[in-house]
């Protein structure tokens, strides 16, 4: 089991530069700069919620839209968490949320599984929040799935509101998150009969 679950990366494309630094055993401190004002706000609630630290510094080609920095952010998240989790032994593997926002409640469950798999179902009923297109979201929590390895459900049970829809999904992915990666005392060595995740 590691003692240190950090990762540093950087990540540099023609349409994206990233720099990601994660401590998983943290207490939510963030220092957030993508360029796309909708997305900062959704990590910071992701790291608060998570109770993971996170740094992120992004410069994207967002004279195009925002699709490239959103999805790339997506991608450096999900292999930091990947990374700062090592070979997974002793944590819960398994973590699920159910969550009210006002008029919106959302369920996220989540298995670091080593296999990557998303179900979301989660219709936005407006396409902008903002000046943010709001299919985005679906497009982040994909990349982050793909990267990190592992199977994410989403499902909006009900909502109204785009940005409290949005909002409820990013909140109970991360209490999901933080539940399926915590420390459990009783778990000796990795939490699956076949040895290896």
């Amino acid at each position: 089991m590691q003692t240190h679950r950090t990762s540093q990366l950087e990540r540099k494309t023609a349409e994206t530069q990233i720099e990601l630094k994660i401590n998983l055993d943290g207490s939510g401190k963030h220092a957030i700069q993508t360029g796309v004002g909708f997305l900062d706000h959704m990590l910071v609630l992701f790291s608060k919620h998570a109770l993971i630290d996170l740094e992120i510094h992004a410069a994207g080609d967002l004279h195009i839209d925002a699709h490239h920095t959103t999805e790339d952010v997506g991608i450096c998240l999900g292999q930091a968490v990947r990374e700062s989790l090592g070979d997974k032994s002793g944590i819960r593997r398994y973590g699920h949320l159910v969550l009210p926002m006002e008029e919106t409640l959302v369920t996220s469950a989540v298995d670091f599984s080593g296999r990557s798999y998303l179900v979301f179902n989660a219709p936005m009923p407006s396409p902008k929040i903002g000046d943010f297109d709001s299919e985005l979201v679906e497009d982040f929590w994909q990349a982050f799935a793909n990267n990190a390895q592992c199977n994410l459900h989403i499902l909006l049970h009900y909502g109204r509101n785009t940005h409290h829809i949005a909002e409820a999904i990013f909140k109970a992915t991360a209490r999901a998150v933080r539940n399926a990666i915590e420390i459990d005392p009783r778990q000796q060595g990795i939490p699956s009969s076949k040895g290896v995740l």
